[in-house]
């Protein structure tokens, strides 16, 4: 597995900031060690530093994921931290997340009326399980369908679910947000869409998808 790039802070111009906040770098370093510490736990799980968005937040971070089961590519994911110590409307504190996943699924899975109430209770549930305190989220659950015609008439159909969520980060009061169980839940939530066990307690799962040939990646 190639080594991961660290996590990269947001370039800003220095007349908006003179320079990362202490507390935006903390976040930072915590997002890396909790990163580290899922790539010792699954190793199905790979992590890379990515450029993050300049535009939605003063400071921000991102993070890449991607599963991989026996040379398959079968999840994908970015997790992104935003800072703004001033705060921003809809946000409950100076910290949002935005986290996105993609992963295959079997047609009939993806066909089932219930599968974007499951996939956002994985979320939802993942949070929880970590203790990680969050409020205002928002998001949606996409099913994608790509068949081909024409010279690409005989591959087969694919399946794939997608999940685009933010949340804030919240404290009981101690000024630590606990950012690396965000990233985490975030994980946890890649890892059993993509059909990874063991699952926690309480969570729900969909079949996981067969094997297929490889696929080229695409960008989310």
């Amino acid at each position: 597995m190639p080594p991961s790039r660290a996590l990269r802070p947001a370039e800003v111009p220095a007349d908006r900031h003179p320079g990362a906040d202490p507390a935006f770098r903390a976040a930072v370093a915590e997002l890396e060690a909790a990163a580290a510490d899922q790539r010792q736990r699954r190793p199905e799980i790979s992590f890379d530093g990515e450029p993050p968005p300049r535009r939605l937040a003063p400071q921000a971070a991102a993070v890449a994921a991607t599963v991989e089961v026996a040379g398959n590519e079968i999840g994908w994911g970015r997790f992104v931290l935003l800072y703004d110590p001033a705060g921003q409307d809809g946000w409950a504190g100076p910290f949002r997340v935005i986290g996105y996943v993609r992963a295959e699924l079997e047609p009939e899975i993806a066909a089932d009326p219930l599968v974007g109430q499951v996939g956002w209770s994985w979320l939802t549930e993942a949070l929880e399980a970590r203790s990680a305190g969050y409020a205002a989220p928002s998001g949606t659950v996409t099913r994608v369908v790509t068949e081909g015609f024409g010279t690409k008439q005989e591959e087969p159909v694919a399946t794939e679910f997608e999940m685009r969520a933010s949340w804030s980060p919240t404290t009981a009061g101690d000024d630590d947000f606990e950012l690396g169980r965000h990233l985490a839940a975030w994980a946890d939530t890649l890892c059993v869409a993509s059909g990874l066990p063991p699952l926690p307690a309480g969570v729900a799962q969909l079949r996981p998808p067969q094997s297929r040939p490889p696929r080229v990646r695409r960008q989310p």
